[in-house]
């Protein structure tokens, strides 16, 4: 089994540094691991406010199209472990409904960490 692992980096969001998480492990097949940080193959999950590493995610997100936050503050990681190529995303809005300001976007099998206390909906993207 080989192992592929994107390198941490620091990118700067919205005035505030997220750091891009490790992507996980690839199987002999490709198809990659059925969890990464506990978050199950295609989901995108949010995890508790300074969670460092991510371990147990506090909220999971399946199904396509946009989901309002409630209450998340703080620094979070927010891993997209979805699958089906590049078109895959996540993105994370300021307004509900995925309105507003959307150019945090997550492709699929990296991670970041990001404040959340502006953003108010997260958007999965299909493929």
């Amino acid at each position: 089994m080989r192992t592929m692992i994107r390198r941490f980096a620091a990118v700067t969001v919205a005035a505030a540094a997220a750091t891009v998480m490790a992507a996980g492990t690839a199987g002999a097949d490709g198809t990659g691991t059925t969890e990464n940080y506990n978050c199950p193959r295609g989901y995108a999950c949010i995890y508790p406010e300074n969670q460092s590493p991510p371990v147990s995610p506090s909220h999971k997100y399946q199904r396509y199209g946009a989901h309002n936050l409630v209450n998340q503050y703080g620094m979070h990681a927010v891993i997209n472990n979805q699958y089906g190529g590049m078109g895959a995303t996540v993105r994370l809005c300021t307004g509900y409904g995925g309105t507003g300001d959307c150019s945090i976007v997550i492709t699929p099998q990296v991670g970041i960490y990001v404040n959340l206390t502006p953003i108010n909906s997260i958007v999965l993207d299909r493929p």
